[in-house]
């Protein structure tokens, strides 16, 4: 049962204006809150980067963090959510045809609510060749609805027959995969792209940044390929890679493993 606008609805129930925002021009934003216990996971911190991430594209607040927090607790109680995600889409919401924002929007407010993890087994990766990460952008520093470079990057590597893309930036840097901040081992030591790379300020890439020891430093594609060790990081998985282009990895699963025990997720 998905909260919408500050009612708990059936699925069949909830429904959203055709004119919204977030629908015809990906004007919104989300966050991919992980559940445990039957309690939301680090809900503050995503409350803050949604906050945040409002200021930024102007979208007023409708509900408080309490509020919102009343409505994550509602959905998880709902659909008997023990482990899995709750995704949180705030979009500005209906408006009339054209770019220009409404002066006073009424943003639309979604929380819906999935049972289960995605796998934390290896992957494999490629390079994108055909998109990139725009560093330069205010969007590259927020999870903003509009996904289509991540979705292009991400349907590039499955016919090149690999599980996700590692996203460059417009210097041909690496910013992060299509669904992951990226942590890559050269020379023994782990090192993470800054946020000013294009790299998503990711909770979980914040906790896994302290704990690994790692450094922010930008990654040329010729020190990524110099790697013995990938690790893929967002609120949902911790996971290894398995194999970059045709060089074999490593694939520290030791690692992997350590950090999902010592932050509660799935051997």
């Amino acid at each position: 049962m998905p909260w919408l606008n500050g009612r708990l609805l059936a699925a069949g129930e909830a429904w959203i204006d055709p004119a919204d925002r977030g629908f015809t021009l990906g004007d919104g934003l989300f966050e991919t809150i992980r559940v445990r216990d039957g309690a939301a996971v680090w809900l503050d911190r995503h409350l803050a980067r949604l906050a945040e991430g409002c200021a930024v594209l102007g979208i007023p607040a409708r509900f408080g963090d309490a509020v919102l927090a009343e409505a994550c607790a509602a959905v998880i109680a709902a659909e008997g959510i023990g482990a899995g995600a709750l995704r949180l889409t705030v979009s500005r919401g209906a408006g009339p045809r054209g770019v220009l924002p409404p002066a006073t929007p009424t943003p639309t407010i979604l929380v819906a609510g999935h049972a289960g993890l995605p796998p934390q087994s290896p992957v494999t990766l490629v390079v994108a060749r055909g998109t990139c990460r725009n560093q330069a952008s205010p969007l590259s520093r927020v999870k903003s609805l509009n996904y289509l470079d991540a979705v292009l990057a991400r349907r590039e590597a499955a016919e090149r027959g690999a599980d996700d893309a590692v996203m460059l930036n417009t210097a041909g840097r690496v910013a992060e995969t299509t669904i992951a901040n990226l942590f890559a081992r050269i020379d023994g030591n782990w090192a993470t792209p800054p946020v000013a790379e294009g790299a998503l300020p990711g909770i979980m890439r914040a906790e896994v940044l302290v704990r690994l020891g790692a450094v922010e430093q930008p990654i040329p594609v010729a020190e990524l390929q110099r790697a013995d060790a990938l690790l893929l990081t967002n609120a949902l998985s911790i996971r290894a890679a398995a194999r970059l282009e045709d060089k074999v990895l490593s694939a520290e699963t030791e690692a992997a493993a350590g950090l999902r025990r010592e932050l509660g997720l799935p051997a």
